[in-house]
């Protein structure tokens, strides 16, 4: 690619990001994690992919945003590196599975099951969906230098929202066996379930970058409770802005 070529979907090119992106699905939200930069400018906005580049303590930052899905997360990923980013955090929300998870919680992933289509023309579903090892123990380190409330655990990654759902009329035709699954993930202690994860750990790990995630706590799958919109967002961004200083830092 010629430096000055913009990449298809994200509309941007060479120098326009830094070597850290945090990503978002809600273009919405870009500019409110932008608004944590110390400076920050909105650099393109195409489809669901909308950048805002900064700098956080004198470091280059941006935050893109993905979309929903692992399909529009995986195109995001691999433009974004090459145009030069090297770190990913994303910075999302979630269902938790587990009783001891509630709203406002953030869950940082080590891992996700990977119960979606996209990363399996990938690689197959033998390979892990790991995070990055710095990149979590970065988060795990400024959710405590935070105080943010906070468990590492494993996710779980999806392509319909609406599966685990009990309260579906009438029934989706496999609706016993998405709920014997979903008793499957809540006893086998995995933490939280949304949408974007797995691609994020399988493309970065292929492309040999590193990648992280942290979501916040919106939904709480256990009781089929309301979702409550914006509970444990900002938390969440707090923790992936802290977490990129302590990785340039080299603070581990």
């Amino acid at each position: 690619m010629i430096d000055h070529e913009k990449q298809y979907h994200i509309q941007l090119k060479k120098g326009d990001i830094g070597k850290y992106v945090i990503l978002p699905g809600d273009p919405g939200r870009v500019p409110l994690i932008a608004s944590y930069f110390d400076e920050a400018k909105e650099i393109a906005f195409n489809r669901e992919y909308r950048t805002f580049t900064g700098t956080v303590d004198g470091i280059k930052i941006s935050s893109t945003s993905t979309g929903i899905g692992c399909p529009s997360t995986a195109i995001a990923i691999e433009e974004l590196i090459r145009v030069g980013a090297e770190v990913f955090i994303r910075v999302g929300t979630a269902g938790a599975l587990q009783r001891n998870i509630g709203l406002g919680d953030v869950v940082i992933s080590t891992s996700a099951v990977r119960e979606e289509g996209t990363t399996r023309q990938y690689i197959p579903l033998s390979y892990p969906a790991v995070a990055d090892l710095d990149v979590t123990l970065a988060l795990r380190l400024a959710a405590r230098r935070l105080g943010i409330k906070h468990h590492c655990g494993i996710s779980h990654c999806k392509d319909a929202f609406f599966i685990e759902s009990e309260k579906d009329s009438p029934p989706l035709p496999i609706q016993e066996q998405n709920q014997l699954l979903w008793k499957a993930w809540e006893r086998s202690n995995v933490l939280a379930t949304s949408m974007e994860a797995s691609a994020l750990f399988v493309v970065s790990s292929i492309r040999k970058v590193k990648a992280g995630e942290v979501v916040a706590i919106i939904g709480l799958t256990y009781d089929d409770a309301p979702i409550v919109a914006k509970v444990g967002v900002e938390e969440a961004i707090r923790v992936a802005i802290e977490a990129v200083k302590i990785l340039e830092k080299n603070e581990l």
